[in-house]
């Protein structure tokens, strides 16, 4: 029995060592429970370690890094904007995620043994490793889902959007490159679906479309121009005005012949006959077709965005689908030209939810359709409609990786990467604001001769783009049959419609007319 004078430690430790007689005092559930804790507040396992000065330091860096990330989230949304688009940020954003990875399993790792008691049972032991492992891996899974994001939109951006060396014989030369809206009222974008495969001769872009965004409120207007289009004119003072001072085209021809001579076939056939005419260039057709379409439109093309039609089921299938509403028969495959019926037809439905073969075909199907360049043209547009609807920033961030490996397939355009942060913004603008058909009368700007009125087509858009946005119309009652309705103001009964609505979605909207 001890005796009042032994020594204070042969009763017990000293009183510096409590901090390690609390930890042996610890069950293995209450251990594992501060690891959770010390895990989701780094910092917290050391202080309850009694390590203060450490678990302070590291609480401290955790709550600042916090505090940042809050304050860029809710008022600078310029900067994260600017992240995701600059291939050098993104790639310290790829190396901060790392070390930030690294630095929160190591505070996992440590907390755990600073918690342990040095006396634990081996049992105790496997637990606390099974289970930092699991933390561990709680915290690697979405750090490494976080640098391969980064390391894949640093991919697109470099793959798909003009470098500083990448060379372009039509594009502005932007010095203003925080603004570079402040004197532009407005941004004219040329989309063209080149339809090339491996069983076509070239490249032929069947779809050619010009989005002109207002870009103060994101309001954007889209001109289609019928494929077949012939005698495309250029800017005067250009080479391609020398070579084709009339346009491209040519009188007196076979109606055979003349599929060489028209809009879609300007892309392949006149860097072809003249290499190199309108300078130095990344993609001359592209240019090519810039100046024609807007010498016709009357408008200054500031850039393009070409999209691979064969890649479009891919685009369709990564968001998931998309959703329209199907007027009339749509053929699904089938040839016009070599008497091939198609394999059937997408029948007309309300809000049909379409995959990526069948939302092609969609777009594109013409087969004994009448007036089919026109009736494919108003289905494009309803499709870039649908496509916009569908890309959500949940379903954006579900597919990502998805969408980045086709974008960087079936995607060109001269847009510099340099000026991505302000296009997001207004793309964000455009999101939310209103799309608009500006409607061309085919028939009275003679789109079907080989001598379209052009003077017609600059006025039309100038009226257009200058007018107040037209009130969209009251929308039909939907009828759940293709049975014959009632045209509605700025619609006709055919499905080759060249007077439709200005607000987009109304136009695309479910009206079934008679089967053509």
């Amino acid at each position: 029995m001890a005796s009042d004078h032994e020594p204070e430690n042969a009763r017990g430790p000293l009183r510096p060592a409590e901090p390690r007689q609390r930890a042996k005092d610890r069950g293995t559930f209450t251990i594992l429970g501060l690891t959770l804790l010390g895990s989701l507040i780094p910092g917290t396992g050391y202080l309850l370690a009694g390590r203060r000065k450490l678990g302070a330091a590291v609480l401290a860096v955790s709550v600042m890094l916090l505090a940042v990330v809050a304050y860029l989230g809710l008022t600078r949304r310029e900067q994260i904007i600017e992240l995701a688009v600059t291939p050098q940020k993104l790639l310290y954003a790829t190396l901060g995620l790392i070390v930030l990875g690294l630095a929160w399993i190591a505070v996992i790792i440590t907390s755990h043994r600073a918690l342990r008691p040095g006396t634990a049972s081996e049992a105790t032991r496997v637990i606390g490793a099974a289970f930092v492992g699991l933390l561990c891996f709680a915290v690697a899974v979405p750090t490494a889902m976080g640098v391969q994001t980064a390391r894949t939109q640093r991919d697109l951006v470099k793959s798909v959007f003009a470098g500083k060396d990448s060379e372009s014989a039509t594009r502005p030369n932007v010095e203003n490159k925080k603004d570079p809206w402040a004197a532009k009222p407005r941004l004219n974008i040329m989309l063209l679906g080149a339809d090339d495969g491996p069983d076509r001769d070239g490249v032929r872009t069947d779809t050619v479309i010009v989005a002109s965004i207002d870009t103060a409120t994101g309001d954007t207007s889209l001109i289609s121009l019928p494929r077949k289009l012939m005698f495309m004119p250029f800017p005067k003072g250009t080479k391609l005005h020398e070579a084709y001072p009339d346009g491209f085209g040519k009188d007196g021809i076979s109606l055979q012949a003349r599929l060489e001579w028209m809009l879609d076939a300007i892309y392949k056939n006149v860097p072809a006959a003249h290499p190199g005419i309108v300078g130095r260039s990344d993609n001359e057709g592209a240019d090519i077709l810039k100046l024609a379409v807007g010498e016709a439109t009357g408008l200054t093309m500031d850039y393009y965005v070409q999209v691979n039609l064969a890649g479009f089921t891919g685009l369709v299938n990564a968001l998931g689908g998309i959703t329209v509403n199907i007027n009339y028969p749509i053929p699904v495959g089938g040839s016009d030209d070599a008497k091939r019926p198609p394999n059937y037809y997408l029948k007309p439905a309300q809000n049909k939810h379409l995959w990526g073969l069948e939302a092609l075909w969609y777009a594109r199907g013409r087969y004994q359709i009448p007036n089919p360049d026109d009736a494919r043209s108003a289905r494009q547009r309803c499709a870039i409609h649908a496509i916009a609807e569908a890309a959500t920033p949940a379903n954006l961030l579900k597919s990502y990786q998805k969408l980045a490996a086709v974008g960087k397939n079936m995607v060109r355009t001269d847009i510099p990467q340099d000026l991505l942060p302000a296009f997001l913004d207004l793309g964000l603008k455009v999101k939310s604001a209103k799309v608009s058909e500006v409607p061309l009368d085919g028939q009275k700007l003679k789109f079907a001769y080989p001598h379209p009125d052009y003077d017609g087509l600059r006025a039309t858009v100038a009226a257009a783009l200058a007018s107040k946005p037209v009130t969209p119309t009251t929308p039909v009652k939907p009828r759940t049959t293709a049975t014959p309705v009632k045209p509605r103001p700025g619609t006709t009964t055919t499905p080759g419609t060249t007077t439709p609505t200005a607000d987009l979605a109304d136009a695309c909207e479910y009206h079934p007319v008679e089967t053509p």
